[in-house]
């Protein structure tokens, strides 16, 4: 495999999909590695300097950083003393600070207390980390000695995106800070080459480690990113290098590489434009709302007729009409049942009529509207179905008091109840999903707003995402459920001409 030539200003994460895209091609049974820095590269080092400069106020009983954020260091965190001029502090005293800084830097209380990632880095990481025969591996010039810390705290980072980090996978200085950082990264290269592991791309934000692992790569076939964050060593051109800022899970993942085994969803399937795009698609699963009108029909609609009167130009579609043409193209049907007394019968009923699978029957309800009466109903007529419900309301109880929560969850299980979704816009979202996989209970989750959101919640492999599909880039222009009568609305040349940029890049 040959690295083929990249641009400068081409899309770093697009650039990087590519790459891995050529060489699982080129060496499918080989195990593939994507190779990180630490600092600069995953974590925004401006978070140390900034704790440790704050710190030495509290220390001392100074306000030389009062009101001091992160978005004030402009600076290399080897170069806060420009940064101490920079914000006017006195001479005399910068000897003193520069003291602490350096003996502080590095303390187990700052690793711990300061390090943060940089936005989408962790996306990034999971990715490769979900891709079979495929690793991450770091490459640090921080000092042996700080391994323990380094672990402890990049995996306390990672744990609510599903990413871990192995001591066998870190690759450490065995000198001391700041002595033969670039040769060091050599040896961390050729290292994991030993140890068998193909590398494919290299992420870096300093440009002479860059320079030297390029003279390194005997065989040219490594793509080289450099980390456009705050850097220390003088920028140079470097051939197969591509530079970047932003962690991009967007340019990164296309539709076709999506894990196999979630289920995609697409939502608000209630008025005939939506219905038509989400059965042309390559989406396996719809979700239709249905209630029941005021003149006795079941129909497709997300608002209660109370809330949102009907309109005499109104034309909704109906339950038997949906099922007809969702069985006729092979199509998945999630029923959402806005209505429990008097309808649970009457869907049963219409498919029964039209002899439809239950491996592609899915209902959701919510507790106040279906109660456990009518989910028991929906378990003993249809046992093959996909029984759901939300549990937001449980949300701020999950991680504060959890055993009387699985008590909770245990007996909706008991009422057929055999998936629970959760909000994307619910906080503590991805403990709350890691607590509820943990448990065994299978999670859907649902309300995404875009699709940097959506390929979030799929990199954490739920069994199910629910989404509008509002991805013009992916040629997809769901409208979304029309609650309260609202749609999402496109721009067709503004869609066009993203979806040109996107595959210029």
């Amino acid at each position: 495999m040959t690295v083929t030539r990249v641009r400068s200003a081409q899309n770093w994460m697009r650039a990087l999909a590519s790459q891995y895209a050529r060489a699982r091609e080129a060496y499918p049974e080989d195990t593939l590695m994507v190779l990180f820095d630490i600092d600069g590269t995953i974590l925004d080092m401006r978070h140390m300097v900034c704790h440790v400069l704050v710190d030495y106020d509290r220390a001392k009983r100074t306000r030389h950083f009062h009101g001091l954020t992160v978005e004030d260091v402009t600076v290399h965190e080897n170069q806060v003393e420009g940064l101490l001029a920079e914000l006017g502090v006195a001479a005399a005293t910068r000897d003193d600070i520069m003291s602490w800084y350096l003996t502080q830097r590095w303390s187990v209380d700052a690793i711990m207390a300061s390090h943060r990632p940089y936005q989408g880095v962790l996306d990034v990481i999971r990715w490769f980390q979900i891709q079979p025969r495929c690793v991450v591996g770091l490459n640090t010039g921080r000092p042996e000695g700080l391994r323990e810390e380094t672990l402890r705290s990049l995996n306390a980072l990672g744990e609510e995106y599903r990413v871990g980090f192995d001591s066998d996978l870190l690759s450490m200085n065995a000198e001391n800070w700041e002595v033969g950082v670039p040769q060091t990264k050599v040896v961390g290269l050729r290292h994991f080459q030993d140890a068998g592991y193909r590398i494919v791309a290299v992420i870096d934000n300093e440009p002479s480690n860059i320079e030297a692992m390029i003279e390194a790569d005997e065989e040219c076939e490594i793509l080289f990113l450099h980390a456009d964050t705050i850097f220390e060593s003088q920028r140079v051109a470097t051939p197969r290098t591509v530079r970047g800022q932003r962690y991009d899970i967007t340019s990164l993942v296309s539709e076709r590489s999506l894990p196999e085994h979630v289920h995609f969803v697409w939502h608000g399937v209630n008025d005939a434009a939506n219905l038509r795009q989400m059965l042309t698609s390559a989406v396996h699963w719809g979700e239709c709302d249905v209630r029941i009108d005021p003149v006795g029909r079941t129909v497709l609609r997300h608002d209660s007729f109370e809330a949102t009167p009907w309109r005499r130009d109104e034309e909704c579609v109906s339950l038997h009409e949906a099922i007809v043409l969702f069985r006729r193209h092979g199509k998945g049907l999630k029923l959402d049942l806005k209505q429990g007394d008097g309808m649970i019968d009457r869907v049963i009923d219409l498919l029964d009529e039209a002899a439809v699978a239950e491996g592609d029957i899915w209902f959701n309800g919510s507790l106040e509207t279906l109660r456990e009466a009518g989910f028991r109903r929906l378990a003993e007529a249809l046992p093959g179905a996909v029984i759901q419900c939300p549990v937001d309301f449980l949300a701020p109880l999950i991680l504060s008091v959890p055993d009387r929560v699985l008590a909770i969850l245990t007996m909706l299980r008991g009422w057929g109840i055999n998936r629970v979704s959760v909000s994307w816009r619910t906080q503590r979202k991805r403990q709350i999903f890691g607590r509820l996989t943990g448990w065994g209970f299978e999670v859907n989750i649902y309300d995404v707003p875009d699709l940097e959101a959506f390929l979030q919640a799929a990199l954490l492999l739920p069994r199910s995402l629910t989404s509008d599909f509002n991805f013009p880039t992916w040629h997809y222009f769901g409208r979304g459920s029309g609650e309260q009568g609202d749609y999402h609305h496109y721009e067709l040349l503004a869609a066009v001409r993203e979806t040109r940029v996107a595959q210029a890049d």
